[in-house]
């Protein structure tokens, strides 16, 4: 009899949601595992704290692509949460779920029971949402989704400006109707940060058939022939082992197609040039990935109504904040945003997104530029362009080589100068005439689609939402790495559920989805 029933390895989104849903039943057995440490940072927990967690390497993968062809040879850096609920824990915090024909898209092209009438449930069974709930909505879930606390003068003026430029408001992404601007509602609770590990797993911890394991590096999956029955993994210096009935792969587009190939799933020449034996020869495992590319508008501001504080300020932000939880300090900054059309939109679907934020955010905020001023992000909702990962080595603890291919395919680059010029005409509204100052990027002399091109590949980054290196797909399809229950082909007792198994990236932040995609997986597990 193994150890363990169920052998989860990373807590993020995901993880946390299959540990705390599968752990529910208490004659399972399961065991979570985490690379990274605790979520005890308070950074973690302020929701502005994200403009100080870029700072902080320990709680961050910190991975880099390979130099981007189309984006003047640059490695873009790729954060992604290494502690107890993974990105969720590091994000911006928008709730969005995509378009309706984003599930649909996922049905026709072979995942059966993925449409989204099918998936509607598991976003509702998930949510906790503070307006109450209707027929898209859920209240009473461990994910709490509330309207901000605080919000910043300049991004109601960005909401005013918006739909002066013609972009329809809307109040709820996630209702009946996508398009639109307004105010994103966040995963918060009571001013705090709700993460897939606050939300979830917490409340789990006290099960006795539940066990947690952090700093955790899991380097192989175990084999008796091709029935996966446990995970090695590095811990404090040594290799240790856990036994399992079965194994889920909860680490995401770059960890979860990095172990299979470290453990001999995936492309069989691939893995011979690493020495690795091939126990399923896979070549989809790694492939289809895909991410949103973004370019951020910035303008200075003719006033201080910003949220770039001085270091005094950032005190006062901070303190007000534990005395209240209110405040900017509660702010997801990414207040504002909306779904919009641009003119080259092929049907009635949005094509870009876009976020606001009343400061002045240049490289993820990591280069932080005197005054005041204000960043209107555009990004490109159904990228064509497909990249893919490669192990650099046969050791868990390098990095693989990710290949993005952004702008691969001369549509993206298009809609994404759409994109920016759509930015501009909402920044050059009236309601924000007392506040505009001088265009920063791509600036004013940027004027031709060329020169914002120019612009792009010499700035663009991304919006931290790549996808698809597992993805899922119908017994028939030969690149599908799972099928529709996530079930890893060619091998038994595994699984893959995460963001990487989607076929295609929805048009939208890719937190919720991902938390659907665990609850209707444990859904399964657990029947």
């Amino acid at each position: 009899m193994s150890a363990h029933d169920v052998v989860i390895v990373g807590a993020g989104s995901a993880g946390c949601v299959l540990a705390a849903r599968l752990s529910e039943d208490p004659r399972r057995r399961v065991l979570l595992l985490e690379a990274g440490g605790r979520d005890s940072n308070p950074f973690i927990h302020m929701p502005a704290g994200i403009a100080q967690l870029v700072k902080h390497r320990g709680i961050n993968w910190d991975y880099y692509t390979e130099p981007e062809p189309a984006l003047d040879g640059r490695r873009l850096w790729w954060p992604r949460g290494r502690v107890l609920g993974g990105s969720s824990s590091i994000n911006a915090m928008c709730y969005t779920r995509g378009q309706r024909e984003d599930y649909d898209a996922w049905a026709a092209a072979g995942c059966a029971g993925w449409s989204h009438a099918e998936v509607l449930p598991w976003f509702r069974r998930a949510e906790d949402q503070a307006r109450g709930a209707n027929e898209f909505h859920g209240v009473g879930g461990p994910l709490a989704v509330s309207d901000l606390r605080h919000v910043a003068p300049l991004s109601r003026v960005f909401v005013e400006a918006a739909v002066a430029a013609g972009v329809p408001p809307n109040d709820d992404f996630n209702g009946a109707c996508q398009e639109g601007v307004g105010l994103y509602q966040v995963t918060q609770r009571d001013g705090r940060r709700c993460s897939a590990a606050v939300a979830y797993l917490r409340p789990a911890l006290s099960r006795p058939n539940l066990r947690v394991v952090t700093g955790a590096l899991a380097s192989r999956l175990l084999f008796d022939g091709r029935r996966a029955i446990g995970v090695e993994y590095a811990r404090g210096g040594r290799l240790e082992r856990a036994d399992a009935g079965e194994v889920v792969l909860c680490g995401g587009a770059v960890n979860s197609p990095q172990l299979l190939m470290l453990s001999g799933i995936g492309a069989g020449a691939e893995l011979a040039r690493h020495g690795i034996p091939v126990i399923a020869d896979l070549p989809g495992v790694g492939a289809n990935l895909q991410d949103h590319l973004d370019f951020c508008t910035l303008w200075k501001c003719r006033t201080q109504d910003t949220y770039d504080f001085s270091k005094l300020g950032e005190a006062w932000v901070g303190l007000r904040y534990l005395l209240t939880r209110d405040g900017p300090g509660s702010s997801n900054v990414a207040e504002a945003g909306g779904f919009a059309r641009t003119a080259r939109a092929v049907d009635s679907r949005p094509d870009v997104q876009l976020h606001f934020v009343p400061a002045q955010l240049d490289d993820h905020g990591r280069n932080r530029m005197p005054g005041h001023g204000y960043t209107i992000h555009a990004c490109v909702l159904r990228p064509a362009s497909r990249g893919h990962l490669r192990l650099r080595t046969a050791s868990a603890a390098d990095a693989p080589a990710i290949h993005a291919n952004y702008l691969a395919a001369p549509e993206d680059l298009a809609t994404l100068v759409a994109g920016v010029r759509l930015a501009r005409e909402i920044g050059a509204a009236a309601p924000f005439d007392p506040y505009r100052g001088h265009e920063v990027f791509p600036g004013e002399d940027a004027c031709s689609d060329a020169e914002l091109a120019g612009a792009i590949r010499r700035k663009a980054e991304t919006i931290y939402h790549p996808v698809g290196t597992c993805r899922m797909g119908s017994d028939h399809d030969p690149d599908a790495v799972v099928d529709v229950k996530l079930r890893v082909r060619g091998v038994q007792n595994l699984r893959v559920v995460d963001a990487s198994v989607m076929p295609l990236l929805v048009s939208g932040n890719t937190n919720a989805p991902t938390i659907m995609i665990a609850e209707k997986i444990a859904g399964s597990i657990a029947a």
